[in-house]
């Protein structure tokens, strides 16, 4: 379908005020479509011809102001409109299509007992796959919706649903709100209810994840009712909305979505096996996040699309600051620093890069929006915001928050309204030029120590890479006198980076330092090198720092080295292999393992080297079991088992595992851990379809499918390969989570020869079934479908010749350009240290 382009959108915003939508939706109709019927009220300021955008499978009837209007007129995804000036009045009446691809209406059958549940999700314009809508982010309006559904079901909407009686439902209409923002949810939920200040709260999820949500129940509301409180004190707007509830839904693309007062999240937050403290810091995270959009994108909403991080950058910076200060998660910048900042890192170094807020010319349409929710506008954009307010003050950047707020209270802003609303708060500082240099570059500034010694002191110049300003702490370590292998705090000092061309010098007393750290807390984003005296330190006494978030800043410096070839992928092992074992911290543990074994095993290093590098992992890994050997906090140690698991070569020990049902001295195995050992074992060959069958018997939920669809892919068999491809990329029938379980299982580095048939065969099967399914599966096919074990210039040339022949659609072309941009990467490692 068309996307709407920014100039269209701009053109219909000065013809319409849009005041209200009301929705019926009959999800009686059968399984693979629902009845939807939409009357919009609307004003039209002068005559002139638009359109509304719907994505019927039947469009039954169109009357405008009680005029009949032709079906047929319908072009793709637009129904044109010729409209005089004044009020109107726009009925349509379709059957729309349920969705497997978690975009629309999503039906979704649960498998562990026939229920069935349906949810929505309209980001970005996946509206008109659900009602007619003037479907853009400026065009905001009342929602009313009247739903019917099977009597034993419960619907969710955006406000408090009340039941009509014969299945019948109506949900309380929202104040202004864009259109992407309306949410329906319908099912046997099971549901845990509170009321905090004075508001209903409530949980949702399938009914065969009950207990599991039941056991979470307290901690989920806990951190709920944490945040809201919180936000509240940061906030001086209200939350703005009737009710919250969050709902826990099957089969869904992202993490969460901020669907005003209904929340839905992944249903993988619900924890049916044992988690570490990380993941459920994760999920605490995820639940700060969406409750701060609540008034970042709901409250006040971007205008048009380039200013995404009004929303995603700003949720991501208050969810883990929030969090800190609300919860028991005192650590969760760690987490940051680790594992989503290096997304961001990673993704500002290839040809795909864009600013955190793009020139508007940048993003000319709705398909070219949906490429930049990636880590630029969630991760860097949080970075920057972390940046200004360190640079700012957080009462003042709080004041010109919520001076913005109060300014487009349930309207629409750009970045132009936030900048003038943080310099009014701030009159002395320049925000406007700071929003220049930060939000509108590309690109990682890099920040290299040079120490020099002189009699008595020392000299440390600030070489700068880039033109960003920054705000940073230079952390000064030496050895611990009474053991080496710890590092105690000297001093830190913070200074003020101009980005100007200058090159700042500290002038400090006494010999050098043994380690000194550029960027310590981690305040700023930008890649630090270490000197070579403190890399030396660092390998002799990484793990010895005191601070976690210090490590994580030390372990982020390796990696950028390793990936601009600074430092050979083998000398990061050996610092994984000495000071790993030691790590406390599992946000730490789980990011570097996830590395060292992703990227540094599988990309960085030839496959010759692989075998190595899997003994030194799994040396690791049975260090941290011995050195954690209590089963009762499961953080290293069931880290450490999962990574073992995936690094075995042999099928000895996890056969053991399978057999006994546990690991000697714990966990035990829970369903997470089968699944995930019946999958290592495939990939070596060594269990049978009967047994992945006997698997699925015992475990038949949704993730039971999945992981069944995971090992089958993974079998080296030439007929189950052909099964999983022939599912994947000539049917159609395999749902979003079930396509991505079996791309995970298909490509598999231990297979290369019984895989390479399939290589030349990726290319035009990913574009034919990103045509044909959409970006969601597009994005899919061009990530873990991707031909990962292949780093060779076989693979970059035939992908290079897909992007220049082949057509591929918006979503699949963002991602072969960065996959392809990584293998060269990759290819260049090698090549750097071969």
């Amino acid at each position: 379908m068309p996307a709407l382009t920014r100039d269209e959108a701009q053109t219909r915003a000065a013809l319409l005020d849009v005041h209200r939508y009301d929705i019926e939706l009959d999800l009686t109709t059968g399984d693979e479509h629902f009845a939807s019927a939409t009357t919009i009220r609307f004003t039209a300021r002068t005559a002139g011809d638009t359109f509304v955008e719907l994505k019927p499978h039947t469009l039954h009837r169109v009357t405008l102001d009680g005029h009949p209007l032709d079906p047929a007129a319908l072009d793709d995804n637009r129904l044109p409109l010729t409209l005089t000036p004044g009020p109107h009045e726009l009925r349509v009446e379709t059957a729309m299509r349920y969705s497997r691809t978690g975009e629309g209406m999503h039906r979704f059958t649960d498998p562990a007992d026939g229920e069935t549940y349906l949810y929505t999700q309209l980001f970005l314009d996946d509206v008109q796959r659900v009602f007619a809508a003037f479907d853009q982010p400026d065009l905001k309006a009342v929602f009313a919706l009247t739903v019917t559904a099977p009597p034993a079901w419960t619907v969710l909407g955006n406000g408090i649903a009340h039941p009509l009686g014969d299945g019948r439902w109506r949900i309380a209409e929202t104040p202004l709100i864009s259109t992407y923002l309306v949410a329906v949810a319908a099912g046997p939920w099971h549901t845990v209810r509170t009321e905090h200040a004075g508001l209903p709260f409530a949980l949702h999820c399938r009914r065969s994840l009950a207990p599991h949500l039941d056991a979470d129940a307290d901690e989920l509301l806990d951190i709920t009712r944490a945040c809201f409180d919180r936000y509240h004190e940061k906030f001086t707007e209200p939350y703005p909305f009737d009710s919250y509830d969050q709902a826990f839904v099957p089969e869904f693309n992202a993490g969460a979505m901020e669907n005003p007062g209904l929340v839905t999240f992944r249903d993988e937050f619900v924890f049916r096996s044992a988690v570490t403290d990380t993941q459920r810091q994760t999920r605490a995270m995820v639940i700060a996040h969406e409750m701060a959009h609540m008034w970042f994108g709901d409250l006040v909403t971007l205008r048009w699309w380039d200013d995404i991080w009004l929303n995603e950058s700003f949720a991501e910076y208050m969810g883990f600051q929030t969090l800190v200060e609300a919860t028991r998660f005192t650590d969760t910048w760690t987490d940051f620093g680790i594992a989503r900042k290096s997304w961001g890192y990673d993704a500002d170094q290839r040809p795909s890069t864009h600013a955190v807020a793009p020139d508007p010319d940048a993003v000319p349409d709705t398909a070219s929006a949906l490429l930049n929710f990636d880590g630029i506008s969630y991760a860097k954009g949080a970075s920057a915001l972390r940046q200004l307010v360190a640079w700012l003050g957080e009462k003042e950047f709080l004041a010109g928050i919520n001076d913005h707020f109060t300014r487009h209270r349930f309207g629409n802003a750009t970045l132009a309204d936030l900048t003038d609303s943080l310099a009014r708060a701030c009159p002395d500082r320049d925000v406007h030029a700071w929003a220049d240099r930060w939000l509108r570059t590309t690109g990682v500034d890099t920040l290299t120590p040079v120490p020099s010694e002189l009699d008595g002191q020392w000299r440390l110049t600030l070489r700068h890479d880039g033109t960003r300003p920054h705000r940073i702490t230079v952390g000064l370590y030496d050895h611990d006198p009474a053991d080496p292998a710890r590092l105690i705090a000297r001093d830190s000092t913070d200074t003020d980076l101009p980005g100007d061309g200058t090159t700042p010098e500290l002038l400090l007393p006494g010999p050098r330092p043994d380690l000194i750290l550029l960027n310590d807390g981690d305040l700023t984003y930008a890649k630090v090198r270490l000197d070579p005296g403190s890399w030396n330190t660092a390998v002799r006494a990484l793990s010895g720092l005191p601070d976690p978030l210090t490590r994580a800043v030390v372990w982020n410096a390796a990696r950028d080295m390793v990936r601009d070839g600074e430092l050979a992928p083998t000398a990061y092992l050996d610092a994984v292999r000495a000071h790993l074992p030691h790590e406390d911290d599992n946000a730490i543990l789980q990011g570097v393992l996830t590395f060292a074994r992703t990227q540094v095993t599988d990309r960085y290093l030839p496959a010759d080297r692989a075998t190595e590098a899997l003994a030194t992992l799994r040396a690791v890994c049975r260090d941290l079991l011995e050195r954690n050997p209590d089963d009762t906090a499961p953080g290293p140690r069931l880290t450490a088992v999962r990574t073992l698991i995936t690094c075995a070569a042999r099928p000895d020990r996890l056969r053991d595992w399978l057999d006994t049902g546990t690991v000697p001295g714990g966990p035990a195995l829970d369903p997470e851990l089968r699944w995930r050992v019946l999958a290592r074992l495939a990939v070596l060959g060594a269990t049978t379809p009967a047994e992945i069958d006997a698997e699925l018997a015992r475990d038949p939920s949704a993730t039971g499918q999945e992981g069944a669809a995971r090992c089958r892919a993974a079998l080296p068999d030439p007929a189950a390969k052909q099964a999983a491809w022939h599912a994947m990329f000539a049917t159609d029938d395999l749902s979003n989570y079930l396509f991505t379980a079996t791309a995970q299982g298909f490509w598999q580095p231990e297979q290369r020869d019984l895989l390479h048939p399939y290589l030349a065969r990726y290319y035009p099967d990913a574009v034919a079934l990103a045509a044909r399914r959409g970006p969601a599966l597009a994005a899919t096919a061009g990530s873990h479908a991707f031909p990962h074990p292949f780093v060779d210039t076989e693979t970059l040339r035939l992908g290079e010749q897909c992007l220049r022949d082949a057509g591929p659609t918006p979503a699949l072309r963002r991602k072969l350009t960065d996959q392809l941009d990584d293998l060269t990467r990759a290819l260049r490692i090698r090549a750097a240290h071969d």
